[in-house]
């Protein structure tokens, strides 16, 4: 390893990338040049020797100056922030702001502040100084300026932010936490459904108090060959997976011949003997039969109101759409790897793809209706669960990233970096570091392009919900870059810019009523949730990992109000199985522990006992109980204890389940994403069954919120 050289260090600043950390154990860890070299070529900065580094640090210092305007400017609404214009030294500009709503323009005054011009390629450019105003309107506007008598007019963006969200005016509820596909019903094709969740819901709603369910990610994934299980390792971030359709609830059914709807009904008399089925869920298996049922249902002739529903569908969704449903068209013929296509389809805009298009137009046009009948049935799921009662209603899952050869990755290359994956450095439940795999976002391709990307995305994940959780919210701040996918401990931090990333975030949530939860556990910088607090944004908070500064549990009194509390995560097992350490063993059997297991054994069992001890102390578990049943209440009673606004109950726990969901650091060693819900017995448990279910009805009375 060798130590970044001072150039390298300034240059790396300059771009965001850390050059140092502190790592989980509190050590001062130096990053080797040759991982900032790594993450900075990603960024499209050449800084292989120290005379390319050298260039490159002059370069960006000269690339603003080059620019009349800014690429984008991000504001929240009250400020009246400074911005510099570029022009030949001795002219003069003219800057205005034409509004998003297409509304009188906003001329923009020049301030008295002089910069010392600069001479840059051969012509000195001067600096003048704008200040925009503090009552424009929320939106994304343009931001224009005119150099002197010149007709041509620099354009760049201009985002106006909500100074917050409300939280404090939510009103406090619990809710479900769980994973859709895993929660069947008897009328399931093998996997849960919008029907499921619909069905789920508006029972909960009336029957228990419940005020929103959170589900996992519903990302669409793979529509050929094997399908990614995991939810948080999606295909794209903007549309969803038809898998989740329920088939009898499309309007075009009852319109089926019969020779088609009996195949259909054969189909899905196949795929619901699945939901009996206590062994891993098999998508593949469901998606083909759905697959074929949707194709039937896709060549029904719709009626003119449908088809006007459809373009209009079409329509808001543009290009966008086009370009995923391109991409699965084209997986169909060369399988979802476009790494692998033949080169002249691996451009979105290559002439090939638009060729492809314009010769399989059904193929394309298949997978629009297909994001269409999700469209619809997402809406119609949110409208049974608001209408039964809940307050927020289904709250969705934003994954930290997509699949390196999926649909964003393929359509948005030029903002997505190429060769480094997103990751975690080690912690105490992950020593060997993480590595999911997925490209992240280039922070200076983002500004470049005025976020649109990430407009685009965040609009749609929050269209028909109540609430949103973003996973991993610490990766609008910054992200580990992980330069080599064998060693995830080779890799670093590099930094986003948050007040555009979270500032456009609480501009969509405003305008679509919608309540944002921020998954904000793990190494964090500290102002970073108070910055999220600022904001509006609630935070994460995990029983077994809040502790206070002696490392105890901490009292549910000094918990924070503006969150979302739980006892445990999709990442841990099921409380039952936590109890007995089952995630120590699992890791131990998997070669995942930098530390002999009886070491990690101990220490598990001592920050168990500590939380027991507290559940005595505050009386709700006796010093003479020990059933698993009743310590899993009371865990759940300690958080309701606490001042949360929101309280998930994992629906894994109140049933009995003991496997786990997922083991983090693995893909196929363990069945990740793929364990059905089910009782103590490892039996299934379905959607039928809840309401007859004692023991869930005892955790949910134990609540009593």
């Amino acid at each position: 390893m060798t130590a970044p050289t001072p150039a390298l260090v300034e240059l790396a600043v300059a771009h965001g990338v850390a050059t140092e950390y502190w790592n989980w154990q509190g050590e001062h860890v130096i990053v080797s040049s040759e991982v900032v070299a790594a993450v900075l070529a990603a960024l499209g900065v050449d800084a292989s020797t120290p005379e390319k580094a050298a260039d490159a640090l002059a370069e960006h210092q000269q690339t603003r100056w080059r620019r009349t305007l800014p690429a984008t400017v991000v504001m929240r609404e009250g400020w009246t922030p400074w911005f510099a214009v570029h022009l030949p030294h001795g002219s003069s500009a003219e800057v205005w702001v034409d509004l998003e709503d297409g509304g009188q323009r906003r001329d923009i005054p020049q301030q008295d502040h002089w910069v010392e011009p600069e001479w840059i390629d051969g012509v000195q450019v001067g600096e003048a100084t704008f200040q925009l105003p503090g009552d424009l309107p929320l939106g994304y506007h343009r931001l224009c300026a005119r150099v002197g008598t010149s007709p041509e007019i620099s354009v760049g963006t201009l985002i106006v932010t909500p100074r917050k969200l409300e939280p404090e005016n939510l009103r406090r509820t619990w809710g479900w936490v769980l994973q859709l596909y895993s929660v069947r019903s008897r009328r399931s094709w093998g996997i849960g459904d919008l029907h499921d969740l619909a069905d789920l819901a508006a029972w909960s709603a009336n029957d228990l108090g419940a005020g929103f369910v959170l589900v996992n990610p519903l990302h669409a994934a793979e529509t050929s060959g094997r399908m990614e299980p995991s939810p948080y390792l999606p295909a794209s971030r903007r549309f969803a997976n038809p898998i989740y359709l329920r088939i009898e609830d499309i309007d075009e059914y009852g319109d089926l011949a019969p020779a088609e709807r009996d195949r259909v009904r054969a189909l899905s008399l196949q795929t619901r003997a699945l939901s009996e089925d206590p062994t891993a869920l098999d998508r593949d298996t469901v998606w083909a039969a759905k697959r074929e049922a949707l194709q039937l249902l896709f060549g029904v002739r719709p009626s003119i109101g449908r088809i006007a529903e459809y373009g209009a569908y079409c329509d808001r969704e543009s290009q966008g759409l086009i370009d995923f449903a391109t991409w699965a068209a084209i997986a169909d013929v060369h399988g979802p790897e476009w790494s692998k296509w033949p080169e002249e389809l691996q451009e979105p805009a290559a002439p090939a793809v638009v060729a492809f298009r314009n010769e399989n137009p059904d193929a394309v046009e298949f997978h629009c209706w297909l994001q269409w009948q999700m469209d619809e049935q997402l809406a119609r799921t949110q409208a049974r669960a608001t209408a039964a009662g809940m307050s927020l209603g289904v709250v969705h899952d934003l994954a930290v990233g997509v699949h390196p050869d999926g649909a964003d990755a393929w359509a948005l290359q030029n903002v997505l970096a190429p060769g480094i994956h997103v990751g975690a450095p080690p912690d105490a439940f992950n020593q060997q570091g993480q590595d999911w795999s997925q490209p992240p976002w280039r922070p200076n391709a983002l500004a470049e392009t005025g976020y649109a990307a990430w407009r685009d995305l965040v609009r749609a994940v929050m269209r028909h919900g109540g609430g949103l959780r973003i996973d991993h919210i610490l990766g609008m701040f910054r992200l580990w870059w992980v330069t080599s996918p064998e060693r995830p401990t080779e890799g670093t931090y590099v930094r986003y810019d948050h007040e555009a990333l979270v500032g456009i975030l609480v501009l969509e949530a405003t305008r679509a009523g919608v309540t944002v939860v921020g998954e904000d556990l793990g190494t964090v910088e500290p102002w970073v949730r108070d910055y999220l607090t600022e904001r509006g944004i609630l935070g994460t908070s995990v029983l077994w990992f809040e502790r206070d500064r002696d490392g105890n549990p901490l009292a549910p009194e000094r918990w924070r109000e503006l969150c979302l509390a739980t006892v445990t995560t999709h990442d841990l097992p099921p409380t039952a199985g936590y109890l007995a350490g089952d995630h120590v063993e699992l890791r131990n059997r998997l070669g995942l522990l930098t530390r002999p297991v009886e070491e990690e054994l101990a220490v598990d069992e001592a920050e168990r006992d500590s939380w027991l001890n507290a559940l005595r102390e505050r009386h709700l578990l006796s010093n003479s109980d020990g059933d698993v049943e009743r310590i899993v209440e009371a865990l759940h009673q300690y958080v309701a204890h606490t001042p949360a606004k929101l309280v998930g109950v994992a629906l894994t726990d109140a049933v009995g389940e003991r496997r786990t969901q997922n083991q983090p650091g693995t893909t196929d060693e363990y069945p990740n994403w793929r364990v059905p819900l089910g009782g103590p017995d490892g039996q299934p448990v379905l959607i039928e069954d809840l309401p007859n279910n004692q023991r869930l009805r005892r955790l949910i009375g134990a609540l009593n919120i």
